[in-house]
């Protein structure tokens, strides 16, 4: 994929929008995520039965920007779980804060 322009939705269970490239892992997002040119990502918080959640890719992006200066991708939050949203986006705003 090298550096190319990426857009990527982590989903178990939605199709994603035209343009855009389906992980349904925190792994596999995280792998796309290190390849570089990934320009947008958009997570769900539920993955079905695993214990792993959109959440977790917040968690390893927050690390990354603070230890390692990465620079994250535009993120945006489609899930519908209420809770979970709001811990995400203050998450987003945690990572937007420490990359300036």
């Amino acid at each position: 994929m090298g550096n190319s322009r990426v857009k990527v939705f982590l989903d178990d269970v939605r199709t994603p929008p035209p343009g855009w490239v389906l992980t349904q892992s925190v792994g596999e997002t995280i792998d796309l995520l290190l390849e570089e040119g990934v320009t947008h990502l958009s997570l769900d918080h539920d993955l079905g039965l695993v214990e792993e959640t959109g959440y977790d890719v917040l968690l390893w992006l927050e690390e990354q920007v603070a230890l390692h200066q990465f620079t994250p991708p535009a993120l945006y939050i489609h899930s519908d779980n209420p809770s979970a949203r709001i811990k995400m986006e203050l998450a987003i705003k945690s990572i937007n804060l420490r990359k300036l």
